[in-house]
């Protein structure tokens, strides 16, 4: 019988091949539940549910391929693993196929092996049948790490989630089954690693049927697997299999990672499920971990969330005295929740309060006091936090010139809405149109208690239009009227005109400012056709609307006209005080 390191062998006889495979499945199962659990690197004992056996010592093949003469290696194969995917997504790749080596056909179960073992890899098995090829992302989604387990590797994630992202939706389920057919080498630090790439990825459910088979891949779950399935089940906004999962962990001696804490307790603390986010930090203190000024500003959010703000009050007091010290991510908290219940002078004390202990506030926390003047009626107050904000290097954003606009807007101070619509337009933001439309209708109503904002108005309805953003039918209306008002007529007729053709069904009252500001100037040939479009539309104009028409068509001889238009009215049920002369 040949040996398997024989050179000059060129078959193996298939009971021997298939005699290696199964020794090979036995280490590398051996190998795998062998792998110690670690964290923060320092080792943690397991539960005796979960002891691992003592690794055996390698068959004498399996010391051949990690000796570097022969194997193939998790890693080499991963890379395989995906290549018929992603041709799939970009086409061919131009190259020549090979054809098939015969001698493959004749047998369908072939191993090969590479001389370029990582760390003595395992190596894996894979099919030569053209038709059963291993398709390549999995090969290359998963690095080889030997030894103890550790935290999943960030570049090796961040090149995992890339390639994830890469593929379509549909096919991104796919790659469970093909890690599938590299299982047997795989470890729970690569393991990890696609874990949590799904996470990363926003794949939650992928990540918990990955999961759901770790016991099929001949792996035990450490403290990092289920830190990770903790954050997959927050992504999925199931804090209750999340607590399950924390308290299963803390049981069997497993501890979770601190930054997983940290993102269960900040999602139990946006539902405002403060209770539970409370003794997820007595655990925190149970394992030993300290709280940090980011846990903290989770909780003073939650607070703030569910309109505990003295609560949170009293907290930052708390933390100011403790050795913790809070950062500005902590006083803008506060001040979001003290503007949000109307005391906005108190939240611009903190900001000052920050300043002098030489915290840096950002944009958002600007923010916060604008949204807070705006909803105490104070928008003016905001042109002050906007000068502050200038002078202290702090560039105002999107959200701040809109906020502060809206507020303008909604307190009527249309004067001061036109000068920061201006100067929001010269940065360079582009003002989305339902902001547009509000502006508008704030200046068409200001214009008719102050002059001068008719022009402002008009101008920025044409440039609406020319722009090509979409104009309510409300804005139509109230412009049409404004201009009436202003004594635009012409103006008004053709807006009026572009309106109706657009679909748009002008409303009783526009119908009527129209036809009686086109009569008060003489233009009764005008005003007609409205009034049938009004008719035909079932819009009756008001009496005073049809008296206007009669009266201007007897002052210009048309004593068939106001005939007409007298008929009209008596159809419609209406009796004008005004008769055509005779």
């Amino acid at each position: 019988m040949k040996k398997f390191g024989d050179e000059q062998s060129n078959l193996l006889d298939q009971f021997e091949r298939l005699t290696f495979e199964v020794q090979l499945n036995q280490a590398i199962l051996g190998r795998s539940l062998s792998e110690p659990s670690t964290m923060g690197g320092s080792k943690m004992p397991l539960p005796s549910s979960m002891a691992q056996p003592p690794t055996a010592p390698p068959p004498p093949l399996v010391s051949q391929v990690r000796q570097g003469r022969r194997g193939w290696g998790f890693h080499k194969v991963l890379k395989k693993f995906l290549k018929p995917i992603f041709r799939r997504k970009g086409g061919s790749s131009g190259k020549k196929k090979m054809p098939a080596d015969p001698k493959d056909q004749r047998n369908p179960v072939c191993f090969k092996f590479t001389s370029s073992i990582i760390n003595g890899g395992i190596p894996s098995s894979y099919t030569t049948n053209p038709t059963r090829r291993i398709p390549s992302i999995v090969l290359s989604l998963v690095k080889r790490n030997q030894g103890v387990d550790k935290r999943p590797n960030r570049l090796q994630v961040t090149n995992l989630v890339d390639r994830i992202k890469a593929l379509p939706t549909k096919e991104r389920s796919e790659i469970i089954a093909k890690v599938e057919q590299v299982s047997n080498s795989l470890t729970i630090c690569e393991f990890n690693d696609l874990l949590m790439a799904f996470v990363v990825a926003e794949e939650p459910d992928l990540a918990l049927k990955f999961f759901a088979n770790i016991s099929s891949y001949g792996l035990v779950p450490d403290s990092q697997t289920l830190s990770i399935i903790i954050r997959c089940y927050c992504k999925n906004n199931n804090l209750d299999e999340a607590q399950r999962v924390l308290d299963g962990m803390v049981e069997n001696g497993l501890n979770p990672n601190f930054a997983t804490i940290t993102i269960f307790i900040n999602y139990l603390c946006k539902k405002g499920r403060l209770q539970r986010a409370l003794k997820v930090l007595e655990v925190m203190g149970r394992i030993g971990y300290k709280p940090t000024v980011q846990i903290y500003n989770c909780l003073l959010k939650g607070l703030c969330y569910v309109g505990r703000v003295e609560e949170a009050v009293d907290v930052l007091l708390e933390i100011k005295k403790g050795e913790v010290k809070p950062d500005i991510y902590t006083y803008t908290a506060v001040m979001d929740g003290l503007c949000k219940v109307g005391r906005s002078d108190e939240a611009m004390e903190l900001l000052v309060e920050a300043l002098e202990l030489g915290l840096k506030p950002d944009v958002v926390t600007f923010n916060t006091l604008f949204t807070g003047y705006s909803r105490e009626g104070r928008p003016l107050e905001g042109i002050g936090v906007l000068k502050q904000m200038k002078e202290g290097d702090c560039r105002p954003d999107y959200i701040s010139y809109k906020t502060l606009l809206h507020g303008l807007l909604k307190w009527e101070k249309a004067r001061a809405a036109v000068r920061f619509y201006n100067e929001m337009v010269g940065i360079g933001f582009k003002v989305e149109e339902s902001t547009m439309n509000t502006l508008v209708r704030g200046l068409c109503r200001t214009s008719c208690r102050k002059k001068g904002l008719l022009k402002d108005a008009h101008q920025l309805f044409e440039k609406m239009k020319c722009e090509g953003l979409v104009i309510d039918p409300s804005t139509y209306e109230l412009m049409i009227q404004t201009l009436c008002i202003g004594k635009k007529t012409d103006e008004a007729r053709i807006n009026l005109k572009e309106m109706i053709e657009m679909g748009y069904s002008p409303g009783k009252v526009t119908l009527n400012n129209v036809i009686q500001a086109l009569c008060e100037e003489g233009k009764v040939i005008e005003a007609l056709p409205i009034l049938v479009h009004a008719n035909e539309e079932g819009r009756v104009p008001s009496s005073f609307s049809y008296n206007l028409l009669i009266g201007e068509l007897n002052e210009q001889g048309n004593k068939l006209g106001a005939c007409n238009v007298y008929g009209a009215a008596l159809k419609r049920g209406m009796i004008p005080s005004r008769k055509p002369r005779q």
